[in-house]
Order: structure tokens, then C-alpha cells, then sequence
């Protein structure tokens, strides 16, 4: 294992940023559940800095070659689970179809349980660019649906393109997946 590139404290970052992602989401929560039709700027900007630190926490892993089994592990989770919650408020709320709810769950439920069967096989779930480029736009996309009132069409479309990008990111990882187990 390589050696750490910063002091022991700042070693931690990357994974407390996530650890507050994960706490940031009843607080998300909350503020949807109170919003006018899911209608929210403060969700919007707790969601915003959630993407954020999604985005920050990674890199400063692999850039101070700090990445750990935790990370691997609680970052992707911390996504699904604050993505998850918005689809299902917002679906909730009118403004997201039931067909966006079924396909982000089902989508979230096919990794964790392809996770579970597939990784003690010796796959290794490292994101790949396009899997990046999917959560990027789908934090977008409910950010903006978010600060947006009812009726605004282009996050919707920006929805569906992050969703189209998340399912060839998922094709590419169940084709790697299935070339490491027929080894």
C-alpha cells in the first residue's frame, strides 16, 4: 500500500465528507416533506452541496491515495441512498412520473444485490467515467427540479439524459462483471 500523501487528519476527509452526506439526507428530507410541491431551495442547495461532495470526496481519495474499503464501499451508497430519496420525494410530490420512481429503484436495487453476488467473485466495482458522468447529471437534473416550479420541462430532460447515461454505464458494468466471472 502506497503511503499516505497528507497528515493523518486530512487522511479522514474523504470519508467524513461522505459520512455527512449520509447524515445530510434526513435533513434533506425534512425539507422536501415541508416544501410547497417539492418545491425547495434550501433542498436544492443541501442536494447542490451533497453532488458536490460526492464529486470532492473521491478526488481527494485519489489524490492523496487514501481511498479505503469504506469508501468504496459507503460513497456509491450515500448517492443511492440521497438520489433515491429525492426521486421517491419527488415523485411524491407530482413532480417526477411513477416511471422515473420504478426505474432509479429497481436500477439502485440491481447494483446492491449484483454488488453482493458479484464482488465476493473478485469483481471490482471502481467507477467508471460514464457511471460518473450519470450521477453528475442526475444530481443535477433533481437539483434543478428541485429549485424549479412544476411545469419547468428542461430538468425533466435532463432526468431522462442521466438516466439514459446511468443505464450504459450499468451495461458496461454487468458486460465487465460477467467477462471476471466466466474466468
Amino acid at each position: 500500500m502506497a503511503a499516505h500523501a497528507v497528515p493523518a487528519p486530512l487522511a479522514r476527509l474523504p470519508n467524513a465528507l461522505t459520512i455527512a452526506r449520509l447524515a445530510a439526507i434526513p435533513v434533506f428530507v425534512a425539507l422536501v416533506l415541508t416544501a410547497d410541491d417539492g418545491h425547495s431551495w434550501p433542498a436544492a442547495i443541501l442536494f447542490g452541496a451533497a453532488g458536490i461532495t460526492d464529486q470532492v470526496d473521491g478526488w481527494l481519495a485519489r489524490r492523496w491515495r487514501v481511498e479505503s474499503e469504506f469508501g468504496k464501499l459507503a460513497d456509491p451508497l450515500a448517492d443511492r441512498l440521497m438520489i433515491d430519496a429525492a426521486v421517491i420525494l419527488l415523485w411524491h410530490a407530482g413532480r417526477l412520473p411513477w416511471a422515473a420512481l420504478v426505474v432509479i429503484l429497481v436500477r439502485d436495487a440491481l447494483l446492491i444485490g449484483g454488488y453482493k453476488v458479484i464482488a465476493p467473485r473478485g469483481y471490482d466495482f471502481s467507477v467508471n467515467f460514464l457511471g460518473k458522468a450519470a450521477t453528475w447529471l442526475l444530481y443535477a437534473a433533481l437539483g434543478f427540479i428541485l429549485a424549479s416550479h412544476n411545469g419547468t420541462d428542461w430538468p425533466l430532460w435532463l432526468f431522462w439524459t442521466g438516466l439514459g447515461v446511468a443505464a450504459a454505464a450499468a451495461a458496461m458494468y454487468v458486460a465487465a462483471a460477467f467477462r471476471t466471472v466466466r474466468r
